[in-house]
């Protein structure tokens, strides 16, 4: 056995996890190789922290909670949004300006076997989540004679998938120069005894960290340093799934600069104050996103003078933020929140064991945590019918069905102006 193995084995009986060699010997050449390279990279002291953080219960009566306050695009006086329209098309015009897609997932819950940017949306359209965002940016690169690098975040589980889809595509008339893959960062899974979990090939069981593992990705990756090299100051990052993320809005960079903040968001108003969204917030004077599970009714409830929810700002994940404030966030990783899921997993005696009901920890970081790092946020409410139309569910609420109904109506309306 190699120096390597050794090193490997000795770190798994300090921690007590010397099962993850169980199918060692069943593994090709190749496959010995990554699994040793998977434990020597695993943060054993990391896991276990995170291991005793699962039976702990999370309490906010410490904090001190309150509403945020917001601009609301529609109710803009137009001398207002011409002034915040014009200090944005100067940043972009500067070539000061990009955005990022957070692409890491398969489109599974849409019974779609690929990367999920390469789902199609609408019957009759045919085109794929990732064209649709592509068309956005072409066209603002044509209104404001610009360039808007575009730089994707996907996964280890799909990255040549989607890198090869982009070539498949010609890249969507995009200048290849301009568009830029990253690979989000990965944790193990954890088994109910605190035991790593080994996958049904023998190796270690992963997730993807979430999409606040973004900052610690985009340093590790070179991505900021690419940045900083290309003199962007701003960034805009959304997820690949909302087919209407205004991905390049002049009007929110603007409102970013005239508020001095390293960061700017968009919301929408809750549709009910029941409705399962995180909404935006002040947490111990800090901006901030407080969960559906978190809130109280009576804070859920609450209304101001003008009949409006107190906590109504929905956090819809299309975030601006400046390249001071990504440096800033990435040096230190966010905390990781814990989601008990069902996970098959081989045991210690190299059965397949495939669950019926939740049995392992999933451990993700949100990219709202990283918002309370910053002493202010600009948030933005914009209509829901023109700027958010996710495709989460494969039928009901934020499905490709009522994605594809906002779309389409969001291209009629274009024509016409």
């Amino acid at each position: 056995m190699d120096i390597n193995y050794d090193n490997a084995k000795q770190i798994l009986k300090k921690y007590n996890q010397e099962h993850l060699l169980i199918c060692y010997d069943k593994l090709s050449t190749e496959e010995k190789e990554e699994l040793i390279k998977q434990i020597l990279n695993i943060n054993f002291e990391q896991i276990l922290e995170l291991y005793e953080k699962t039976k702990q219960k999370i309490n906010f009566k410490d904090s001190k909670i309150e509403p945020i306050s917001y601009i609301d695009k529609s109710k803009l006086e137009t001398k207002q949004k011409e002034e915040l329209e014009e200090q944005g098309i100067q940043i972009i015009k500067q070539g000061k300006y990009a955005v990022v897609t957070m692409a890491g997932g398969q489109g599974t819950r849409l019974g779609h076997k690929a990367p999920k940017g390469t789902f199609e949306i609408g019957k009759d359209i045919h085109k794929s989540l990732f064209e649709a965002l592509s068309d956005t940016i072409k066209e603002a690169q044509n209104k404001y004679k610009a360039n808007i690098p575009w730089y994707i975040m996907t996964s280890r589980e799909n990255n040549i998938d989607t890198v090869n889809f982009f070539e498949e595509h010609n890249y969507f008339g995009i200048n290849k120069q301009d568009i830029k893959f990253f690979i989000q960062g990965q944790l193990p899974m954890i088994g109910t005894d605190g035991k790593i979990l080994l996958n049904d090939k023998g190796m270690i069981k992963e997730a993807a960290d979430g999409h606040g593992g973004i900052f610690e990705a985009m340093s590790k990756s070179g991505i900021l340093e690419d940045m900083k090299q290309k003199g962007i100051e701003w960034i805009f990052i959304a997820g690949v799934d909302n087919v209407l993320a205004g991905m390049v809005d002049p009007i929110l960079a603007g409102l970013a600069i005239k508020r001095k903040c390293l960061a700017a968001g968009k919301s929408v108003v809750k549709n009910d104050p029941k409705e399962k969204v995180g909404v935006f917030c002040k947490k111990n004077n800090k901006p901030n996103v407080i969960e559906y599970t978190e809130i109280t009714n009576e804070m859920a409830e609450a209304i101001d003078q003008n009949g409006e929810l107190l906590y109504g700002e929905s956090h819809i994940l299309c975030n601006l933020f400046n390249i001071k404030a990504l440096e800033q966030i990435a040096k230190n990783k966010l905390p990781y929140h814990s989601a008990f899921k069902k996970a098959k997993y081989i045991n210690e005696e190299g059965k397949l064991i495939e669950p019926t009901e939740p049995n392992a920890y999933k451990y993700e970081a949100f990219i709202f945590d990283a918002f309370e790092r910053l002493e202010d946020m600009a948030i933005m409410r914009v209509k829901r019918e023109e700027e958010f139309a996710p495709v989460k569910n494969a039928d009901g609420v934020d499905s490709p069905e009522t994605a594809t109904k906002l779309y389409i109506k969001y291209l009629e309306n274009k024509k016409n102006k």
